[in-house]
C-alpha cells in the first residue's frame, strides 16, 4: 500500500531562505554580543538572572512587536540585574494534534495552514524584533529539521515535555550553539531530564537534513523544571525548594557542564493558572535566598506574558491577547519584573 501522504510543494531549505531574507551585518553583531553575555550568565562569569518572558504563542507580528518595545524599556530600567529573553514562540506543540499549531503553519490563524508562507513569516518576525528592539528570542525546538530557518537569529531554545525522550530532539540540542533547555517530562520524571542534558552535552553523530552531521556537544545544555501531572491527570509543581535541593543533587551525581535550572512558572507548576505566576516567581527567589546551592543553580524563569490578562478563542480579536494558554498581562508583567529586580 502506498503512503498515505499527499507530498504538496517541496519547500526551500534553510540555506535557501537564509540567502533570499539574509540579516544585516548590524543584526548579526546583536546577535553575537547577546550570545556571548548568555553564555556568561550560564557559565557563573556574569551573575546577572535571566527571565524568558513573553506571549505562550506570537500569533500576530503587531502585538508581538509591541510587546517587545514595551519590553526594552523595561529591560533598560533592570539591566544591573537582569537579562531579557524574550519568548517569541511560532510552533506550538498540541497534545491531541489538532488547533492551532504556531505561525509557522498559519501565519493568520483565521485561515487555513500554509508551510511556505509560515517559514517566511516566522523568519521575518524575529529579524524585525532584532532590529527593532535588539532583542534575541527564545523559542521552542518542536521540529528539530526546522531549526536552522531561524539559526542565526535565536538566542535560546526549549526542548519541549513531549520531545525531551526523543532522541532527533537531543542530538540536534547538543548542536545548536546557544543555551538548550530540556524540559522535564510531563510525567515528571527527573531521570529522564538529566538524561536528555546528557545526551545534549555529549558530542553526536547522526542524520539531520538529509546529511550525515558531528556536534561538538552543547555545554550550556540545562534543565527547565516546568511541573508535571500524575496517571489522573491532576497537575503538581516541581519548583519547591525540596525540588530544587533534589535537582542540585542530581547535578552533582551526573557530574554535567555548568549545572543550571530555569523554572518554568507557568504550565503544571502554575496548573496554567496564569496569575499564580507572580506567587511562583517570589517564592523561587525566595529559595535562592535561603540556599546559596540553589542561589547558583538557578539562572532564571521562564514566564508567560503577552498585552492582555488570560487568553480568548480564535476570532475573538482581541489584539494582544493569547489563541492558546492564558498570560499574565502587561501591567501584572512590568510590575513583576522591578519587583524580581528589587527581590535579587
Amino acid at each position: 500500500m502506498e503512503m498515505q501522504m499527499d507530498f504538496k510543494r517541496k519547500l526551500p531549505v534553510p540555506q535557501e531562505l537564509k540567502k533570499e531574507f539574509p540579516l544585516s551585518e548590524e543584526v548579526k553583531k546583536i546577535k553575537e554580543e547577546r550570545d556571548k553575555i548568555i553564555e556568561n550568565i550560564f557559565t557563573g562569569k556574569d551573575d546577572r538572572f535571566l527571565l524568558i518572558i513573553g506571549p505562550c504563542s506570537a500569533d500576530r507580528e503587531d502585538a508581538v512587536l509591541e510587546y517587545m518595545t514595551r519590553l526594552v524599556k523595561v529591560q533598560e530600567k533592570v539591566k544591573d540585574k537582569i537579562f531579557i529573553i524574550p519568548r517569541c514562540y511560532t510552533n506550538k506543540p498540541r497534545t491531541k494534534g489538532t488547533g492551532y499549531k504556531g505561525m509557522l503553519h498559519q501565519p493568520d490563524p483565521e485561515k487555513d495552514e500554509d508551510m511556505l508562507a509560515g517559514i517566511i513569516a516566522i523568519r521575518e518576525m524575529h529579524t524585525n524584533i532584532v532590529k527593532e528592539t535588539s532583542f534575541t528570542c527564545a523559542e521552542e525546538m518542536l521540529y528539530p529539521e526546522n531549526h536552522r530557518y531561524l539559526s542565526d537569529l535565536l538566542a535560546y531554545v526549549a526542548v519541549g515535555a513531549r520531545s525531551v525522550e526523543d532522541q532527533q530532539h537531543r542530538m540536534v540540542a547538543s548542536g545548536v550553539g546557544i543555551p538548550a533547555g530540556m524540559k522535564n517530562p510531563t510525567s515528571g520524571d527527573i531521570s529522564v531530564m538529566m538524561n536528555s542534558i546528557v545526551a545534549a552535552q555529549s558530542t553526536q553523530t547522526f542524520l539531520y537534513r538529509g546529511w550525515e552531521v558531528t556536534t561538538t556537544g552543547n555545554p550550556m545544555a540545562h534543565a527547565i523544571l516546568r511541573g508535571y501531572v500524575d496517571q489522573h491527570g491532576r497537575s503538581y509543581p516541581n519548583y519547591h525548594y525540596e525540588d530544587l535541593r533534589h535537582l542540585f543533587e542530581q547535578y552533582e551525581k551526573f557530574q554535567l557542564k555548568n549545572p543550571a535550572v530555569i523554572v518554568d512558572c507557568n504550565h503544571n507548576n502554575s496548573g496554567k493558572q496564569f496569575m499564580e505566576q507572580i506567587r511562583i516567581s517570589k517564592d523561587i527567589l525566595h529559595s535562592m535566598h535561603v540556599s546559596n546551592d540553589i542561589r547558583k543553580l538557578v539562572k532564571g524563569l521562564m514566564i508567560e506574558s503577552y498585552l492582555e490578562d488570560g487568553c480568548q478563542k480564535i476570532g475573538d480579536g482581541v489584539y494582544g491577547k493569547s489563541i492558546t494558554d492564558p498570560c499574565l498581562g502587561w501591567e501584572k508583567s512590568e510590575k513583576l519584573i522591578y519587583e524580581i529586580a528589587d527581590m535579587l
